[in-house]
């Protein structure tokens, strides 16, 4: 395999493993914290990291989307096509969610909720949300993950 295109595959696993840590830290850091937040302390540890990582993951998912195409059409005759097809309807089915079920969330927390009952079922409703998102960022993922492990095996398979 060409270094370049190696390069390519490579990146798109780190953009996997940074989403896939982005959701490990939400369920195992974030979601715990969610009763502890009221109308009165919610934004300054909520919405502010969200609109940043929003930011970052507009590009991210654009260079993933790009590599991972690369990918798919350099692989596409070899029987590892599996993997970028999985990681591209992954990122289109996590796009889909985000901005139309998860985008409009963070806009209601982003225009400071004042009240507790209301707060308390956004922020269930975007839990949920994005505990489907995780799961779709940990497929994409080991698809990754089973690509690079497949490449190992054939390579050590006659020692």
């Amino acid at each position: 395999m060409p270094r370049l295109l190696l390069l390519n595959n490579c990146a798109l696993f780190l953009f996997c493993s940074v989403y896939l840590g982005t959701g490990v830290t939400l369920v195992f850091f974030q979601f715990p914290l969610e009763p502890e937040l009221t109308v009165d302390n919610y934004y300054l540890p909520f919405v502010e990291p969200v609109t940043l990582a929003t930011q970052f993951f507009t590009y991210m998912t654009i260079l993933m989307l790009i590599t991972a195409a690369i990918m798919l059409v350099t692989e596409w005759f070899t029987g590892k096509k599996w993997p970028p097809l999985i990681v591209i309807l992954g990122v289109i089915i996590a796009t889909v969610l985000t901005v139309y079920w998860i985008l409009p969330l963070n806009a209601r927390l982003a225009a400071h909720i004042t009240d507790p009952a209301e707060l308390k079922s956004v922020f269930s409703e975007w839990a949920d949300l994005n505990r489907v998102r995780v799961s779709l960022w940990a497929i994409q993922w080991a698809a990754m993950m089973y690509y690079f492990y497949s490449l190992a095996y054939e390579a050590r398979a006659d020692r």
